[in-house]
């Protein structure tokens, strides 16, 4: 694991490439969370409520998103976590984790860096932003 004196302004976290992802996986996760709405299941309800087609569940994107924290940070670690949803991630999509340490700084005794933290598609749409407080 790094360490924080290995750790600049600019470090960039190691990325988590997920995906494509597929329908039998919005099936999966819905039973596994219990958000059994249908515009992430049923393509024809999808397409009623207006939508293309299914849409990913914006709690699996930021899940990707925590995966990707984890596999860098242990949980304990982890001071703050806060992110938002930018734009719908459809089946099909790619989809890659990233982070880059925006500050590195000592508070109280801890040695800290906050991050930007965000997930994109293959073609670069920004899907969820957020930000990281990690303690060494």
């Amino acid at each position: 694991m790094i360490t924080w004196d290995e750790i600049d302004v600019d470090y960039e976290l190691p990325s988590l490439t997920k995906g494509p992802i597929t329908q039998l996986q919005l099936i999966k996760y819905a039973g596994a969370s219990g958000d059994f709405n249908q515009i992430h299941t049923v393509p024809d309800y999808a397409k009623e409520a207006g939508l293309d087609g299914t849409i990913v569940h914006g709690m699996l994107v930021m899940g990707i998103l925590g995966q990707m924290i984890t596999s860098f940070a242990e949980p304990k670690m982890i001071k703050k976590y806060s992110a938002g949803f930018k734009s719908i991630t459809r089946p099909g999509d790619t989809l890659v984790a990233k982070g880059i340490v925006k500050k590195k700084y000592e508070k109280d005794g801890e040695k800290l860096i906050d991050c930007r933290v965000y997930v994109e598609d293959s073609a670069g749409d920004l899907k969820v932003d957020g930000k990281v407080t990690i303690a060494f």
